[in-house]
This record gives C-alpha cells, sequence and structure tokens, in this order.
C-alpha cells in the first residue's frame, strides 16, 4: 500500500493523529458496518486512547472535505452511527480483532505512516527550534552593530565639532 494514500487518511482530531472506521474498512476491504461490529464485539480492547466515536460537530467539521469518500448508511441525509476514530494504538489493536492476513500486512504501512509524520513533526519542531536560536543571536548581533555605530556616530560629532581658530585677526582697511 502506498505511505501518501495512508498518510492523506490520517486525521487531527481532539488533538490525536487518527484514521476514520470508513477510510479503514475501504483499505482492509471489509465492510463499514463489519468493521464496527467487530469494534463493539472486542469493546473492552479499545479504551478511550485507542478510539473514541466522533460527535455530530467534529463530523459536520469534516463532511466538507469528505464528502465524496463518506460510504456509511443514510437515514433522511444524515449517517445512522458517528464514525469511529481510531489512534495509532487504536489501528494496532483493530488488525489483531480483524485477524487477516489483509490486515496485518495493512497495518504495518498505517504504522509506518505514522512514524513517518511522527518524525516529520518532530524534524519540524527541531527547525523551529534552531530557526528561533538563530533569531535570537542574529538579533544580538544586530544589536552589537547598532551599538557599535552609535558610538561611532557620537565620537565623530564630538570630532567633528566647530573648533575656534587660535591666533590673530587681520583686519581689512
Amino acid at each position: 500500500m502506498e505511505l501518501q494514500i495512508i498518510q492523506n487518511k490520517i486525521y487531527e482530531i481532539r488533538g490525536e493523529r487518527v484514521m476514520l472506521d470508513f477510510d479503514l474498512a475501504q483499505l482492509y476491504e471489509v465492510e463499514t458496518k463489519r468493521l464496527k461490529e467487530s469494534v463493539r464485539r472486542n469493546s473492552n480492547r479499545f479504551p478511550p486512547d485507542f478510539m473514541f466515536e466522533l460527535t455530530e460537530t467534529e463530523y459536520k467539521a469534516l463532511t466538507d472535505s469528505l464528502r465524496s469518500q463518506i460510504a456509511t448508511s443514510n437515514i433522511k441525509g444524515g449517517i445512522r452511527y458517528m464514525p469511529f476514530a481510531f489512534t495509532e494504538q487504536g489501528i494496532g489493536m483493530l488488525a489483531s480483532v480483524l485477524n487477516s492476513a489483509k490486515a496485518i500486512e495493512l497495518n504495518i504501512s498505517i504504522i509506518r505512516a505514522f512514524v513517518i509524520l511522527r518524525k516529520y513533526a518532530l524534524g519540524y519542531a527541531e527547525l523551529n527550534r534552531k530557526l528561533e536560536e538563530f533569531m535570537i543571536e542574529t538579533n544580538l548581533q544586530f544589536n552589537e552593530i547598532y551599538q557599535a555605530l552609535t558610538e561611532i556616530a557620537e565620537k565623530k560629532q564630538v570630532e567633528e565639532k566647530p573648533v575656534k581658530p587660535i591666533g590673530y585677526h587681520t583686519l581689512n582697511f
């Protein structure tokens, strides 16, 4: 499975990187209904930090960007059940619940996608830290240059003060 396809199905909800049940069902090549049934039968394996059900508000926020991907049963324009969101640990547990060769193979790809995203996020944080250090160092250098230029300008002003000439005045008649 191409990692880019999986990465495009990872969302950030409630501060967690998650994949939604209908995307996982599509990847595992099972019906969303069957995936949810397996999860409900094994609910003790899915604590809140592994999986949670979206609220209607969260779901509505996603529907605009996902409208063409949602493949759940409709009732009067809405869905019957809110989607489940699975964290990386929940996806790992999902493979054991589904217990198929396809699930295991796909799980390896999904975990790799999460690892790549984590490395990217860590690299981005490190880059921001280095940039901030550089900016602080640069500001200090600019302050030193400004101070040196100010001192030079003040010294030059003192040197350029008109000096009263010393000596005799000649008068022309």
